[in-house]
């Protein structure tokens, strides 16, 4: 973080008229994810205030009434409050709605060592796992059915890179939705969705590994063909760290 950050509770020395940058057209959305950049990769830091509208306009070359709105949306995402008299302030990472799309985005953009990527991984491992327990418990014979189909589709692709990954994703959706849990479906899927979009999630893939990836979801079938809901909780929560641990890039391992 700059000494000139350090020295002052504003965010002037980020926004100030040293980093102006040259009018252009610019759109709000741009504008929203600048704001959310410099606050989550820190050059903003939490208790500091954001500069007036005028000189944050200047510095985006946009309108007052652009500023106005983007720093209304990054309100609404939990970064920054408002006060009247008080400015502009932004808030501690409890605050922050990780589900939004652009929160999320920015910080996995940002994301250097992998700590979100790696959260992740056990936040989905512990909301796959109980919700392919809970498949296992309530499944029907049809429903059975439609996972096996989707462990079929994985096979006949296990050596298509193409393929192959949209046919995975097909398995992970299908047991989570078969679950009836919506609510950590949703959640889930909107974590990976936004994930999937990173090279860093994606990481290393190779043939060898789908052949590894292939046998792990066999064992999450066979243990909900069994009505196993503890076999089943295990073997989703061993594949998700398992898998992403294998696409890891190792370059960025935690010390």
């Amino acid at each position: 973080m700059s000494s000139a950050l350090n020295a002052s509770s504003d965010a002037s020395a980020v926004f100030g008229d040293s980093a102006r940058r040259t009018p252009s057209a610019r759109l709000g959305v741009a504008v929203v994810h600048d704001l959310v950049t410099a606050i989550v990769n820190g050059e903003v830091a939490p208790g500091q205030t954001l500069p007036p509208e005028e000189k944050l306009a200047q510095h985006f070359g946009v309108s007052r009434t652009v500023v106005r709105e983007s720093v209304k949306r990054v309100e609404e995402k939990g970064l920054i409050a408002v006060a009247p008299g008080r400015g502009t302030t932004v808030q501690p990472t409890t605050s922050w709605n990780i589900l939004d799309p652009v929160v999320l985005s920015v910080m996995l953009e940002n994301d250097d060592a992998l700590g979100v990527l790696d959260d992740l991984a056990v936040i989905r491992g512990s909301l796959e796992g109980e919700m392919s327990a809970e498949t296992a418990r309530r499944r029907s014979e049809e429903e059975l059915a439609l996972i096996h189909t989707a462990l079929t589709t994985m096979e006949q692709h296990v050596h298509d890179p193409d393929v192959f990954p949209q046919a995975d994703v097909d398995f992970h959706f299908i047991v989570m939705t078969l679950s009836g849990n919506q609510l950590a479906s949703n959640i889930t899927k909107i974590l990976f969705q936004r994930a999937r979009s990173s090279s860093r999630f994606t990481g290393h893939q190779s043939v060898d590994a789908h052949a590894l990836t292939l046998e792990e979801h066999r064992r999450v079938y066979e243990a909900i063909a069994a009505g196993d809901a503890e076999a089943a909780q295990a073997a989703m929560r061993a594949h998700i760290i398992d898998s992403w641990q294998r696409r890891r890039l190792p370059t960025q391992r935690k010390p």
